[in-house]
């Protein structure tokens, strides 16, 4: 049992694995560390009692890569299925839309017959009871002025001009 006193680098350099590893290792293990003159940590280990085996590099990491691809493609398949129920949503709006603006034009279309109707059936009774007034032709005003003579309009040219 030989017990040696090592830098993150050096622990990593003998396990073959990485500084950053090692110095996770030294923790997972709770290895005793201490400082050395410099300010760098030193790990106390027996490398004969250490059963590591490094892992392949990236082997966690292409794991968590298609572990998120395929997170992704499900996300993407959501988001599709999402967008065409949201098309068909809108299709419906729309169709009730129109038919809505169909009634109201419907509608609007019988009141304005309804209301000739009646206009029309009111101008007969007017036309009934006054047969000289009709509608289309305006009726008689006076053309000669207040205080003039129908002489002064005979069509001869004013004094003056």
């Amino acid at each position: 049992m030989s017990v040696e006193m090592l830098t993150y680098a050096a622990l990593g350099a003998r396990l073959n694995i990485s500084p950053e590893a090692a110095r996770s290792l030294a923790q997972r293990l709770r290895l005793p560390r201490s400082l050395s003159d410099d300010g760098k940590a030193l790990v106390s280990v027996d490398l004969a009692e250490i059963r590591h085996t490094p892992r392949p590099p990236g082997g966690r990491r292409a794991g968590n890569v298609a572990l998120l691809a395929e997170k992704i493609e499900a996300l993407k398949a959501e988001i599709a299925r999402l967008e065409a129920r949201a098309a068909d949503h809108r299709a419906d709006f729309e169709r009730e839309r129109a038919d809505r603006l169909t009634v109201e034009l419907l509608q609007a279309t019988a009141e304005t017959m309804a209301a000739k109707d009646v206009t029309a059936r009111l101008e007969g009774e007017v036309a009934d009871r006054w047969p000289s007034w009709r509608l289309d032709r305006q009726p008689r005003t006076s053309c000669t002025p207040t205080g003039t003579s129908s002489r002064d309009h005979s069509g001869s040219r004013p004094q003056g001009l």
